[in-house]
């Protein structure tokens, strides 16, 4: 149970199965899926109807409890150093195991191993076992009405979200302002994306099976040789994947409004519902300026509404550093758009990004050319110019078809859940590090939250409340917090000194990274690791970065 003014809401602090885990993910398309000891908190909020009606907690006790399991698991993570890759995932295991040693509640006394318990001492919770109960804890809606949700934003996250609410049978909503939406956006999702989200392979634009990785000396190392004929990245449109998931979810029964939310009156009491306003635009374009202003009630809010989130603003879910990606879609001559073909490239080096990597992506008859920084926001024109002139005689003579720009958050925001409201996708802060990946993340999550609602709410038959919510928070966590942790550390080690990127690309020439590497980002879990060729990447890697801190830099080449 996480009470209202408890400690904000981090990504939990989760143990790592293997300490160099972090080396094997060199590219910054790596995701961990790490075995995940369950937090005390985690337990508490799905067992929060067992504990109040058997244990009779006080909140009081409640809150000691919250405060205990967070500082047994804060500090670690904070002492991870730039330098230090591997040790945040050692670090993170170590609290993992702290974390299994019980903690004693507030306001009761354990007595030591060494001493008999005194009759008149309170008991304590150890060696207690948790009893987790399915179904919502709100009361029952009357015949006939069901669980009305509203999901703000209709970007992957939301569309998802509200189509399975929507199947499920419970009320939703989906306010989206544009329609015709073209976020700025890299576009590349993982292989099991395909499956997992049910997506037509007509959305593809762009099986992507080479990716070049280029350091700040235009050292070029060619990845994908390890792929299978059949595996690829997916390069797409945000504006045609966006549009085939919402349409999706309102032939699944979602009420979709082309509308502009504007606020929301919170509820006074457990059984109101929230009141949300938006102007409502019909029919018209995404350019249009007026709408009429209209009122929406509804049990339970979600917002999917980007970086920029007005839900996370109104439930007041707190500040998080955020990059700027800026992004030129350009149209290039046939010759030049055959060689990106299959073909993505990732540029690195200060002239491009003091903190990320430039990139040149292809799409169906265009190429994306872009970059991202969160330290030097102001000077991402010239970062800008910077991925235009490394990659100028790929790209000579293009012409600018459009010029987007756009935030993306850095980490997970303080506070995801308030209430009956909670957070998806980029509103939430579910952006990677290192690598900069959002749409899984978001349709994952969205998904997530709606399959924790339609469970706790029995199929829309109950209203839910917060501890509901934190259902879907904890197990998103659980399965993506190291690697949220881990890429973290990655972007500190690789992303801070031309020196650092030289070793980066280095490591990407290591056929057992670039194995370990596109197994990871496919299917999202590290799959075929052995430890001799961790130690040999261990080795590697030191030697690399000993190398490119200690020795003259390399003269520039000049790509072709």
């Amino acid at each position: 149970l996480k009470p209202r003014n408890s400690r904000p809401q981090s990504l939990c602090r989760c143990s790592g199965s293997n300490a160099l885990k972090p080396f094997l993910m060199a590219l910054g398309f790596v995701q961990i899926a790490a075995p995940v000891a369950p937090t005390v908190s985690a337990g508490v909020a799905t067992a929060t109807t067992q504990l109040e009606s058997n244990l009779q907690l006080s909140a009081v006790a409640l809150r000691g409890a919250q405060a205990h399991s967070s500082s047994a698991s804060s500090g670690s993570w904070q002492r991870v150093t730039a330098g230090v890759a591997a040790a945040a995932v050692t670090s993170t295991a170590l609290a993992g195991r702290r974390r299994k040693t019980a903690a004693p509640l507030a306001g009761t006394s354990v007595a030591p191993s060494v001493a008999p318990a005194q009759p008149h001492q309170s008991k304590s919770l150890r060696g207690a076992r948790m009893i987790v109960c399915a179904g919502g804890s709100g009361a029952k809606l009357p015949e006939g009405r069901k669980l009305r949700v509203a999901v703000i934003g209709g970007g992957p996250g939301g569309a998802c979200c509200a189509e399975t609410l929507a199947e499920a049978g419970i009320e939703t909503y989906l306010i989206e302002r544009k329609m015709d939406n073209c976020k700025p956006c890299g576009g590349a999702i993982p292989l099991c994306m395909i499956d997992e989200f049910d997506l037509p392979i007509e959305l593809v634009d762009r099986k992507v099976r080479k990716m070049t990785m280029i350091s700040p000396t235009n050292k070029e190392v060619q990845i994908g040789q390890t792929l299978k004929d059949d595996e690829y990245i997916g390069m797409v449109r945000r504006e045609v994947l966006d549009a085939f998931i919402r349409d999706r979810a309102g032939q699944k029964g979602a009420k979709l409004i082309n509308g502009l939310f504007m606020s929301m009156t919170t509820p006074k009491a457990k059984d109101e519902p929230y009141v949300l306003t938006y102007n409502d635009f019909g029919e018209q374009g995404g350019d249009a300026r007026k709408g009429v202003r209209k009122t929406l009630e509804v049990d339970v809010v979600i917002g999917g509404d980007g970086a920029n989130s007005r839900v996370a603003k109104e439930i007041e879910a707190g500040d998080y550093e955020y990059a700027i990606a800026f992004q030129e879609r350009m149209r290039i001559s046939e010759d030049k758009m055959d060689y990106y073909k299959e073909r993505a490239e990732m540029y690195v080096g200060e002239d491009v990004s003091p903190d990320f990597y430039a990139w040149v992506f292809p799409k169906c008859d265009h190429v994306a050319v872009g970059t991202g920084t969160v330290v030097d926001k102001k000077g991402i024109q010239k970062y800008q110019q910077g991925i235009r002139d490394r990659a100028r005689n790929r790209i000579a003579g293009g012409e600018i078809l459009r010029v987007e720009a756009h935030p993306i958050p850095e980490h997970p925001r303080p506070w995801r859940v308030r209430d009956r409201a909670t957070l998806i996708g980029d509103a939430a802060g579910y952006v990677t590090k290192c690598s900069g990946e959002g749409i899984y993340f978001a349709a994952k999550s969205g998904r997530m939250c709606a399959e924790s609602i339609v469970e706790r709410s029995e199929n829309g038959t109950r209203m839910i409340n917060d501890r509901d919510l934190y259902d879907y928070i904890n197990k998103f966590d659980a399965k993506y917090g190291p690697t949220y942790l881990v890429l973290d550390a990655l972007q500190k080690l690789f992303y801070t000194s031309d020196a650092a990127r030289e070793s980066f690309v280095d490591l990407c020439e290591e056929k057992y990274v670039q194995q370990v590497t596109f197994d990871s980002y496919l299917y999202k879990t590290v799959q075929g690791n052995n430890p001799i060729g961790d130690v040999a990447l261990l080795g590697k890697t030191l030697s690399s970065l000993y190398k490119n801190n200690t020795s003259k830099p390399a003269p520039m080449r000049e790509l072709v």
